[in-house]
C-alpha cells in the first residue's frame, strides 16, 4: 500500500482492512516553510462536511424536533422570494429539491469564480451565502429530479440553526465531534486557523508554482461544507456511526439507504451509495480533495486527503480493487 501515497503531492491515506490499519502521510502543510503534514493534521475536506450536517439533521429527527417532510417555509422565517416553501427536508438531504444552486457548474467551471464580485472574507456563517441564491428562480420544480446542489445543504445547516437556537457548527461539535473524540474537526475561519492545519494548494501553470486558495474558497465553511477534519477523526465517525453512538440504528439504515438511484451507484441522505451499496462521500474545492469510503460487511474503511488536490478518486478505485483481491 505504501506506493499509493507516493501519487500524491500532499496528503495522507488511512486504509482498515479487517483488523490491520494503516495511516500513510506526505508533502507540506506549509509549502513556502516547508511544514510536514503529521498524524494530526487537520484538513481542509470541501463538500464532504454535507455527510456532518445530514447526520445533524437526522439527530434532530430522532429528537422529534423534525421530520423528512418538514417543509423549508414551516421552519425558516427568512423571505425565501422565488424559492417554493414546500420543499421539504428530504429533498434538500437527496438533492431534488430544485432550489436555485449558488455554484451552477453549467455556468461556472471553478468555485473560486464566484468570488469575483463578491468577497469571500464575507462567507463566515451559512446566511452570508443568501444573497448568492435566495433572489434566483427555481431550477425545476421540486421533487422532479436529482441535481447536486449546495444551496439546499446551506438551507438545512440555517435549519439547523432554527431549531437549535446555535451555529450549525457549535451544534454538529456538540453531538457529533466531542462525543466521538474527533478533537481535530471543526469549521475554522481560514484567517483565524488553530495549529497544524494544512493549507490548501493551487499549482500555476504559467509560474510553475504554488499558491494558497485563501481567496478561492468561503473563509469559512457552511452547511454546504468546508470542515477540516484528519483521516483518523473519520475513522472515529465511520465507527461512532456503526456503533450507534450519534444515530440509532434505524436513521443510520435510513441515512445510507439508496434514496436516489442514478444508474447502478446512487445518493442517500448526505452520502454517497456505489454500487455494491457501500457509502462514500467526498469533497472538492481548489486546493482540495476528499475520498471516504467504508465497507462495514467486510471491515474495510479508506480515507484519502490532499491539500493538493491530488486525484484521490483514481487512487481510491485502485486501492478498492486491491483490497478486494486479499
Amino acid at each position: 500500500m505504501r506506493t499509493y501515497i507516493d501519487k500524491l503531492n500532499g496528503g495522507t491515506i488511512f486504509i482498515k482492512n479487517d483488523d490491520k490499519e494503516q495511516l500513510l502521510f506526505k508533502g507540506y502543510r506549509d509549502y513556502a516553510n516547508q511544514l510536514l503534514i503529521d498524524s494530526e493534521t487537520r484538513f481542509p475536506t470541501a463538500s464532504a462536511g454535507k455527510f456532518f450536517v445530514a447526520i445533524g439533521i437526522m439527530k434532530l429527527i430522532e429528537d422529534n424536533r423534525l421530520t423528512l417532510d418538514s417543509t423549508i417555509g414551516d421552519i425558516l422565517s427568512i423571505d425565501l422570494h422565488q424559492i417554493d416553501r414546500n420543499v421539504t427536508v428530504y429533498e434538500l438531504l437527496t438533492h431534488t429539491s430544485g432550489v436555485p444552486n449558488y455554484f451552477n457548474e453549467d455556468i461556472l467551471s471553478d468555485y473560486s469564480e464566484l468570488w469575483e464580485d463578491y468577497p469571500n472574507y464575507k462567507i463566515r456563517s451559512s446566511k452570508d451565502l443568501l444573497p448568492l441564491f435566495i433572489n434566483k428562480e427555481m431550477q425545476y420544480p421540486r421533487g422532479e429530479r436529482f441535481a447536486y446542489n449546495d444551496s439546499g445543504f446551506v438551507l438545512l445547516g440555517l435549519i439547523i440553526e432554527a431549531l437549535t437556537n446555535q451555529s450549525f457548527d457549535v451544534y454538529l461539535d456538540n453531538i457529533i465531534f466531542k462525543p466521538l473524540n474527533m478533537l481535530n474537526t471543526g469549521y475554522y475561519e481560514l484567517d483565524r486557523l488553530p495549529k497544524n492545519c494544512a493549507n490548501a494548494y493551487i499549482y500555476d501553470d504559467k509560474t510553475k508554482t504554488y499558491y494558497t486558495n485563501i481567496y478561492s474558497v468561503d473563509v469559512k465553511g457552511t452547511g454546504a461544507g468546508g470542515a477540516f477534519t484528519n483521516a483518523l477523526d473519520i475513522h472515529k465517525l465511520w465507527n461512532g456511526l456503526f456503533n450507534y453512538k450519534i444515530l440509532n440504528k434505524k436513521s443510520v439504515s435510513e441515512l445510507i439507504k439508496k434514496q436516489v438511484d442514478l444508474g447502478g451507484y446512487g445518493y442517500g441522505l448526505g452520502v454517497w451509495i456505489d454500487e455494491q451499496d457501500i457509502p462514500y462521500f467526498v469533497g472538492e474545492d481548489p486546493g482540495v480533495t476528499f475520498f471516504s469510503w467504508y465497507n462495514i460487511h467486510k471491515k474495510q474503511m479508506l480515507t484519502i486527503i490532499s491539500n493538493y488536490r491530488d486525484d484521490v478518486f483514481t487512487i481510491s478505485m485502485d486501492i478498492k480493487k486491491a483490497l478486494a483481491n486479499q
